[in-house]
């Protein structure tokens, strides 16, 4: 589950990470009144939406401006508020459809001495978490770490301990912390993993984390993301969900209980088993389909949410045919043949459909298919599936 930069900051204030003060605006009068409240002469205006490079980002509606601008009055922030609230952001994380903006955050201005970036995922070959920090602040760490990966130190901590003093000196030797900042750094750095571990995020992005000119480190951006298999022990966390940043497919299959992620091709993937349906979505781009979908229906998947699986696949206007890749093993394969009948009945196919099934019960779900008079084309492995429904699909 993802969050926004405001909410992030308010998680970030409470776990004594340094940010600056702000208010969140949903519109132009709100920014204005939110910029005379925080009393200074220089804010920024910030569109609130789960993406990043926002700055960078311009408004579909209106090009000229960008996601992030700065005001030094109350009808400045009014004016930019207003150019914002209610537009599309593109930015090079929304793809050319952006998001639109139903929120603007207005933080106070701060003196900038140097910008960095510090990040917090999980290193899984480790087993750890791993704090990674660069003096490339502000820029898209990804092409940093493309192109000049030696700027970006890392460093992994036991989350049973958490990131210790002499780890975080360290760092500030690296990235040119001068002494008198090394206290500063302590606090924010330990304060963030400690974040990270007890919230159970998958991901803590501070990008640009900036120094400054008294030598103190600031959180100007933050990015944050929890692992959704942990949330129910952070129930607490369930009001930051905003529904309206989710594509309503994914919300739709969460609640039945599926794992869908919606992807770019034509080829709808209905699979038990994620490991299954990532070979499933391999195997069709190396016949030189395109997967439309990741959808996981689970080991033990019912008539019920296989039907609303294919309501969900089908919902999407550029899937052009449908895979159904099965492994039968505590979901039987004559389960799942039934509920391919019952949702054929319920939904119905309008496009091709290539059916595979192996595992327990196969000939009893095969001849179930075979009786149930529903139009579908039958596959014994996978190769030959994969080969079907691309050739069907380009017919």
């Amino acid at each position: 589950m993802k969050i926004h930069e405001y909410q992030a900051k308010d998680l970030f204030r409470k776990a004594g990470v340094a940010v600056l003060r702000g208010k969140v605006a949903a519109t132009a009068d709100e920014a204005a009144a939110a910029y005379g409240e925080l009393g200074g002469e220089l804010a920024v205006v910030k569109a609130q939406i789960h993406a990043g490079g926002r700055g960078k980002g311009t408004m579909k509606e209106k090009p000229e401006q960008r996601g992030v601008q700065l005001v030094r009055s109350a009808d400045e922030a009014k004016k930019a508020a207003g150019n914002i609230l209610g537009n599309t952001l593109v930015t090079i994380q929304t793809g050319a459809e952006g998001k639109t903006v139903n929120r603007v955050f207005v933080e106070e201005g701060c003196q900038i001495a140097r910008e960095l970036y510090l990040g917090i995922v999980l290193d899984r070959a480790a087993a750890m978490p791993v704090l990674m920090v660069s003096t490339e602040g502000g820029v898209e760490i990804e092409k940093v770490a493309e192109e000049t990966p030696h700027l970006i130190h890392k460093v992994h901590f036991d989350p049973h301990v958490g990131l210790q003093s002499y780890q975080v000196r360290k760092l500030c030797y690296k990235l040119g912390i001068p002494s008198s900042s090394f206290a500063s750094a302590d606090k924010f750095m330990r304060a963030l993993c400690r974040l990270y571990v007890s919230l159970d995020c998958s991901l803590v992005e501070i990008n640009p984390l900036v120094i400054t000119k008294s030598g103190e480190l600031v959180a100007l951006d933050g990015k944050v993301s929890f692992d959704d298999n942990a949330m129910f022990r952070h129930k607490e966390l369930a009001e930051l969900r905003d529904l309206s940043e989710e594509d309503p497919a994914e919300v739709r299959a969460s609640n039945t209980g599926l794992s869908y992620v919606k992807l770019d091709g034509n080829i709808g993937c209905l699979v038990n088993g994620a490991g299954l349906a990532m070979s499933t979505m391999d195997i069709i781009k190396l016949h030189g389909g395109e997967p439309a979908n990741f959808l996981d229906v689970g080991g033990g998947a019912n008539e019920q949410q296989v039907t609303e699986a294919f309501r969900i696949i089908l919902s999407d206007p550029n899937v052009k045919g449908v895979l159904v890749n099965i492994f039968g093993g505590i979901a039987r394969c004559t389960t799942i043949a039934s509920a391919i009948v019952a949702a054929s009945k319920a939904v119905g196919f309008s496009v091709p459909l290539v059916v595979r099934l192996e595992g327990t019960e196969v000939e009893e779900g095969k001849k179930i298919l075979r009786e149930s008079g529903v139009k579908l084309i039958t596959a014994d492995d996978l190769t030959d599936a994969a080969k079907k429904v691309v050739a069907a699909v380009k017919q």
